[in-house]
């Protein structure tokens, strides 16, 4: 079969409107004034790895359910403009919003309206069929209409990945994510043992690399029974926004692990991205590019820190 996509990214299109605070938590005040202006621009996490992983050559395709309203038609203008093929399944609820709140030091907070989507958004089955068959990987948004599209993309035997994001291990919506694919992807910050959290997603589903993304103190990588931490990359510029960084990180892991490369080099490549990602406002939708993140991973190799057991 003829797979002219390397990477089918599910889910995760909508849009954002950015607001820079002075702080966060942000004490309450009956107005701010925001100097740096309040932008909405398209990009969630389904947008962003489709972004990252164009910029890196693979060949992507992002499908999900977008409304005809101002804010899909910002998502599909996007998708134009950065030449991602995009399937949009219409969404009478509207396209997916957020509001996020960026600190000085980077940090957000995200705002998610919920109205936007609904417990039986489905996508189609013959479409998710047909465009998962011509892939390579699959990635999985954790986003409503994806949770229902698991078992098709299970049966059709293509290799799956997902990010649960800010889990917590407990929460039952992530978990056939958590248990359907075979590279997981989650956040470090509000698990109490990533290490627990990352060997019972391996024990009770199929996933056979697991990495846990823990900001500055860079990542847990689970692969192969040994878990190892990936240190973090420093930025070449200064940290504006944490916004897409974990989006990033899994770009580049996939693309290296679609390159062939180990686990290791895979993450590296992760926390590389991770760490363009800080450096890049939120208010632009942009990704490193591939011969920049090889010459920087090239770097890092070549330096006396390196992957060490966790």
């Amino acid at each position: 079969m003829t797979r002219d996509t390397d990477v089918l990214v599910l889910g995760g299109a909508g849009v954002d409107t950015i607001v820079y605070v002075p702080e966060l938590p942000l004490p309450y005040a009956d107005s701010y004034m925001i100097d740096s202006g309040i932008r909405t621009r398209a990009g969630q996490t389904g947008d962003f790895v489709a972004l990252g992983l164009s910029a890196l050559g693979l060949r992507t395709h992002h499908l999900d359910m977008i409304g005809d309203d101002p804010e899909g038609e910002l998502v599909r203008a996007l998708h134009r403009d950065r030449d991602i093929p995009l399937t949009a399944v219409p969404q009478p609820a509207g396209t997916k919003r957020a509001v996020n709140l960026v600190a000085p030091d980077g940090r957000r907070l995200s705002l998610y309206d919920t109205s936007r989507s609904h417990t039986d958004d489905r996508l189609p089955e013959p479409v998710v069929r047909a465009l998962s068959a011509g892939s390579r990987h699959v990635h999985v948004s954790l986003t409503q209409p994806c949770a229902h599209a698991l078992p098709a993309l299970r049966e059709t035997g293509v290799p799956l990945s997902t990010d649960l994001h800010d889990w917590d291990g407990g929460n039952p919506y992530h978990e056939p994510f958590a248990h359907t694919a075979d590279v997981v992807f989650l956040s470090a910050a509000a698990l109490k043992d990533p290490e627990r959290t990352m060997r019972g997603i391996v024990e009770r589903g199929r996933a056979e690399v697991v990495v846990a993304t823990a900001g500055a103190e860079g990542a847990f990588l689970l692969a192969d029974g040994e878990l190892t931490r990936i240190p973090a990359v420093v930025p070449r510029a200064p940290v504006v926004d944490s916004n897409g960084a974990g989006d990033a990180f899994a770009a580049a892991f996939l693309f290296g692990r679609l390159s062939g490369e180990p686990p290791a080099r895979c993450a590296l490549y992760g926390a590389v991205a991770g760490a363009h990602a800080c450096t890049v406002p939120s208010t632009r939708a942009e990704a490193i590019g591939r011969a920049d993140l090889l010459a920087r991973a090239a770097e890092e190799e070549s330096a006396p820190t390196a992957a060490r057991p966790a």
